[in-house]
């Protein structure tokens, strides 16, 4: 495309989105809700939120697809042409509208039965450097993230080593599931595998606590049906807080 071309289509694209969301609006009035929802999400969303809102969505709004693209990073959504994103809030940049979907949660260390037995417990988080921990790499920098916990009555940010680097919680959750190593993830994903007791909780006073999963968009989607379903759907599905 040439510049020109370029400039052509970024001035009369905001005036194509008006006119697809007002023809999704007269649909919406004969009380049916249409066309593709697109939503950039991380993989761990699924677990935590997505599974049951999509699930009510396909029931009540048979004829509103929603696409979910899940990646390691958040991205532009308005440039990579999506209608909304879910992230915690700190990622979510400030002139987006938010609409809260999980409630705080908190990141935990989680061993396997297996491992445990063979290496023992960690009693402390200086006993986690003789531990095989399971790491995690920001694709975007390289660099190896610190695991941060509570110590005491502050935050601290641990350096942690082990055989494993992966880029996501589902993949290092996967490994301790394994008996590969202590991995530290959203506890609300490994909610399941501790209750039945295939992992184990380790030091659980220095478990942080973050503000939990956010769907974001800009202020000129919130009127379009597709994302309004979506929202409506998410807070009957959803506990809702304040």
């Amino acid at each position: 495309m040439t510049e020109a071309g370029a400039r052509f289509v970024a001035g009369v694209e905001p005036a194509l989105t008006d006119i697809g969301q007002t023809v999704e609006g007269l649909t919406a009035e004969r009380g049916e809700v249409t066309g593709l929802l697109r939503i950039d999400a991380p993989r761990g969303a699924f677990d935590m939120a997505l599974t049951p809102i999509l699930a009510k969505l396909a029931r009540e709004h048979p004829r509103l697809t929603v696409e979910v693209r899940t990646g390691h990073v958040s991205v532009d959504i308005v440039a990579q042409g999506f209608d909304a994103g879910i992230r915690i809030r700190r990622m979510i940049q400030q002139d987006m509208v938010t609409t809260r979907l999980t409630g705080p949660s908190k990141l935990c260390l989680v061993a396997s039965r297996d491992y445990l037995d063979a290496r023992g417990a960690p009693q402390s988080i200086t006993d986690l450097c003789r531990h095989n921990c399971i790491g995690m790499r920001d694709i975007v920098s390289g660099a190896i993230a610190d695991w941060e916990l509570i110590d005491g009555e502050q935050s601290t940010a641990v350096k942690t080593s082990g055989t494993a680097l992966v880029t996501n919680f589902a993949e290092a959750l996967s490994l301790a599931l394994a008996g590969a190593g202590i991995a530290y993830v959203l506890e609300p994903l490994a909610r399941r595998y501790l209750r039945e007791g295939s992992l184990n909780w380790l030091l659980p006073q220095t478990a942080i606590e973050h503000d939990g999963l956010f769907l974001y968009y800009p202020r000129r989607a919130s009127l379009a049906p597709k994302l309004r379903a979506f929202i409506d759907v998410a807070n009957k599905t959803l506990k809702s807080f304040e």
